[in-house]
């Protein structure tokens, strides 16, 4: 099911229709008609107050027109009715403009190339109608804190461990190498995901065991430890003043509000079928040399997806990696309902046939962004006809986007790209 949200456009077209059916001139009202009765019958007023002597009359309420063939006959309810519906329906148009229509969910993907998808793309910048800020998975196609893209990010989102989702390595700059194999650097032993989160004072919203090993690499950049974020007054309001941390498992909600607003942007962890093991360059030496002799690493907690409700009524899916599994019918159709799909396409665990499969059969939203495609899917901005996204656009039956680097793409409540896609 979707999320509807009133179009001022379709209330206007309402109004013109129920003037078109409005008479443009009244026809007089008849005179009245009296009942005529027999001498045997008895009258219609003829209730015990009226036939004991009383001087009251039965009050019989009388709707002020009438229905004559169909058509409303009395011109002055006919023009108060317009008046009526006119001024209804100009404010709800009213509402709607500022509630929905003209505020929609920005999102802009921030790759290695510009105006490209390629092989490493996964960070992607949300920002709500209400100024709130979400970096998620910033991996390594950004240059680090210092990239000019970034802008104000108020909390950072990460779904899993992995170096190519933690930022293990980083841009040598932006746009070096090619898009089939951008040319990246190690990123240190903090991670980028760590670093951003540092330098923006940001809220770090991930699943708690992942949240705590992040909180403490901020700490290492910081020199002081990383709190749980307040949740005072329904959610942590944002900027925060330093880093923060949610503290919330599988399944949990954390809500980022800006200052001032009524409603807040409501970030819930699901389920994601895939592994979670840290870069061993992001461990100490001890563990770096224990763990590698092994051939293992350590795995923070679940791997994850994310569900967002924006403030304009927009619910999207974060895949994060996974295969497809029942949980998004269950969970993120079922109960979430949620009308974005942002899919990552990485074929190590998701392949055209299985991602057209859970778009089209399992999560059924109105629209979908293909992301992490593990290639380079474009060239000069457009689709490479023989790329494996290309295959999966084929196959899905929902409208499919494509997460080309610094293009921002806007879409409403119903998840109706209104600008900036393909």
């Amino acid at each position: 099911m979707t999320n509807i949200t009133p179009d001022p456009r379709d209330m206007i077209a309402l109004l013109i229709a129920l003037i078109a059916v409005l008479p443009t001139a009244a026809s007089p009202e008849p005179a009245e008609a009296k009942p005529q009765f027999s001498p045997n019958t008895r009258a219609l007023d003829d209730s015990p107050v009226r036939r004991y002597g009383s001087r009251q009359r039965k009050k019989v309420f009388k709707f002020p027109y009438r229905f004559q063939g169909g058509s409303l006959k009395t011109k002055s309810f006919a023009k108060s009715f317009v008046q009526t519906a006119l001024a209804t329906a100009l404010m709800l148009a009213g509402a709607s403009a500022t509630s929905g229509w003209a505020q929609n969910v920005k999102i802009t993907p921030l790759g290695s190339h510009a105006g490209e998808l390629c092989d490493r793309d996964r960070a992607m910048i949300f920002e709500d109608p209400t100024g709130v800020r979400l970096l998620y998975d910033v991996g390594q196609s950004t240059t680090g804190a210092d990239d000019p893209r970034l802008g104000a990010i108020h909390a950072v989102l990460l779904s899993h461990a992995h170096g190519d989702h933690i930022g293990d390595q980083k841009m040598k700059a932006l746009g070096a190498g090619s898009c089939e194999k951008p040319e990246i650097v190690p990123a240190g032993a903090h991670s980028v995901t760590a670093e951003i989160a540092a330098a923006k004072n940001a809220a770090v919203v991930m699943v708690v065991d992942l949240s705590v090993f992040i909180g403490k690499k901020i700490e290492g950049l910081t020199g002081k430890p990383t709190p749980v974020c307040s949740q005072a007054d329904g959610g942590t309001t944002v900027p925060v003043a330093a880093a923060c941390r949610s503290n919330i498992h599988l399944g949990g909600m954390h809500v980022l509000k800006a200052t001032g607003a009524a409603q807040g942007v409501e970030i819930t962890i699901v389920y994601a079928a895939h592994a979670n093991s840290l870069p061993l360059s992001l461990l100490g030496e001890a563990e770096r040399k224990s763990l590698a002799a092994n051939g293992v690493s350590v795995e923070p907690g679940p791997p994850t997806g994310f569900v967002i409700k924006f403030t304009n009524g927009l619910t999207a899916y974060l895949s994060g990696d996974t295969g497809i599994h029942t949980e998004m019918k269950t969970i993120v159709n079922d109960f979430h309902k949620a009308n974005l799909a942002v899919l990552n396409l990485g074929p190590n665990a998701m392949t055209a046939l299985s991602g057209a499969h859970a778009v089209n059969e399992l999560i059924r939203p109105a629209a979908v962004i293909a992301t992490h495609v593990n290639e380079g899917a474009t060239s000069d901005g457009k689709l490479k006809p023989n790329s494996r996204t290309a295959a999966f656009i084929k196959l899905s039956k929902r409208p499919v986007h494509l997460a080309i680097s610094d293009r921002t793409m806007e879409f409403d409540g119903n998840a109706k790209c209104v600008a900036g896609c393909n």
